[in-house]
């Protein structure tokens, strides 16, 4: 597995292609347009199963090397998240280096949806982070290898609140694995990030009854959501030894590391962020060891994937609320599947997806 801390340790080494040997991508494409100021890296990691469809995400990194990382990571994730979903997808991903708030234009949009373009179809982008529906209409002026635009366009609109509900089923099987009851009323639940998916899973969980604790580095939106849903706010980053039933992480990832989990007090991890785990096999191991029950990402956040991928071949909001819904079974098999092979839920995932794409292979 990769270990992301080792490599962010030794960036003045880093080798672009031997990250992608590792990871087992098929192409890195790297975009850069003087003009429009566009800086953005779409990476394809495995189309075994059908064209890479994947979000973008705008993000001011700190350097290139960790756009590069992220890019690699999420797409890898993407690969994984449609092949245990059931979807005739493959994995892949794009970042667009700078501000959201200040360096997004419509002819940089228009820009890097040339540069989708130009790969034929074999990859299909969404939003991600930083990106809006609206900015999808930009891109689709010159391409039609999009997803996630306006439900007006014939589009599913904004996937977060399909990615919420299914880290909501997600999250409700592992309150039904640890606890014989996926009840969440009276739970106490810390949802760290109330973006537009983190919001969404607050709405669903205050309406079920449970206790929520949000944090955010957003303190604006921390207040507004608070007062919406009548949560208790959490203003600083000291939150990882909260004396909480569930930790949600649905901001960036990497949140469970060695130091985190160390802290932790929770018993279950369930949450909508990509990559969760800084160290894949270690911290999933570290986790089990510790008796905190982890349902995987790439498995319990695919709504929002699979709300794209039903734009493909003609929008219908009930089929992908109805597909998203088998979230729930699914992260029982997988916790079953756990226990019956003594590994960890993570790698259970993850043996899951990689057989359904030798199959296809085979």
């Amino acid at each position: 597995m990769l270990d992301v801390k080792n490599v962010n340790d030794s960036v003045e080494d880093f080798q672009v292609i031997e990250m992608m040997t590792q990871m087992n991508h098929e192409q890195l494409v790297f975009c850069n347009d003087k003009e429009t100021g566009l800086k953005a890296i779409i990476a394809i990691h495995d189309t075994t199963l059908g064209p890479a469809l994947g979000g973008t995400r705008m993000w001011n990194y700190d350097c290139d090397n960790d756009a590069i990382i992220d890019v690699l990571r999420l797409s890898r994730g993407m690969t994984f998240k449609a092949a245990i979903t059931g979807l005739s997808l493959g994995g892949g991903k794009a970042v667009i280096i700078g501000d959201s708030s200040t360096q997004k234009t419509e002819a940089l949009m228009r820009k890097f949806g040339e540069y989708v373009n130009s790969l034929g179809g074999k990859y299909i982008t969404a939003e991600d982070v930083g990106m809006s529906a609206s900015d999808m209409v930009q891109v689709k002026k010159e391409t039609d290898f999009v997803t996630g635009i306006p439900v007006e366009m014939g589009g599913g609109g904004d996937p977060s609140p399909v990615t919420a509900f299914g880290v909501y089923m997600g999250m409700k099987a592992s309150a039904k694995h640890k606890w014989g009851s996926d009840d969440l009323k009276a739970k106490k639940i810390l949802v760290q990030g109330v973006g537009h998916v983190g919001e969404n899973l607050v709405k669903y969980l205050t309406e079920e009854g449970a206790e929520v604790l949000i944090n955010d580095i957003n303190l604006a939106n921390l207040k507004r959501v608070s007062e919406l849903y009548n949560c208790q706010t959490i203003e600083d980053n000291l939150i990882y030894d909260l004396d909480v039933d569930i930790y949600s992480p649905c901001a960036l990832g990497a949140t469970i590391n060695d130091t985190t989990i160390e802290q932790f007090k929770c018993e279950v991890v369930a949450g909508a962020a990509n990559n969760q785990l800084q160290d894949e096999e270690k911290h999933a191991n570290m986790l089990q060891e510790k008796g905190i029950l982890y349902a995987p990402d790439f498995l319990i956040n695919a709504g929002g994937l699979i709300n794209v991928y039903s734009e493909i071949n003609g929008y219908d909001r009930e089929k992908a609320i109805a597909q998203t819904r088998k979230i729930y079974d699914t992260t029982l098999e997988i916790f079953s599947k756990s226990e019956e092979e003594n590994i960890t839920t993570h790698q259970a995932a993850l043996k899951l997806a990689k057989e359904r794409i030798a199959q296809a292979k085979n």
